[in-house]
């Protein structure tokens, strides 16, 4: 067995599969979607897999958009969209496909084919 840390996650294999339906999203959406339909993982997690996940090519940067409001650091926050990378192997989890259904998620669901998780 290599040393270390395997390069393999199961956060961010369903990070891979929360955007596998929503196409694109920022972090902390992608957070509360995860909290939502998987066991806890820590904001900060999260973070963690998404930067990995980048590094990895599972995960792109899609966009950086700044955006003005009333923050309690100021009054703009900046937010990284991430999408799909070459190297993300989405299953397609029905369990994230109803979620999303059911909270009338926006994008359209329709298009991605899915196998039963």
């Amino acid at each position: 067995m290599p040393r270390g840390r395997p390069v393999n996650s199961q956060i961010r294999q369903n990070i891979i599969e929360i955007l596998y339906f929503t196409k694109k999203g920022y972090g902390y959406d992608i957070y509360k979607i995860y909290r939502e339909v998987f066991p806890p993982a820590t904001l900060r997690s999260i973070y963690y897999h998404l930067r990995k996940g980048t590094q990895l090519d599972e995960f792109r940067i899609h966009k950086i958009k700044s955006e003005k409001g009333n923050y309690s650091w100021g009054p703009e926050a900046e937010k990284i969209y991430y999408a799909l990378g070459p190297n993300a192997k989405p299953k397609g989890n029905l369990k994230i496909k109803r979620f999303l259904e059911k909270k009338n998620f926006n994008q359209s669901l329709g298009n991605a084919s899915t196998k039963e998780h």
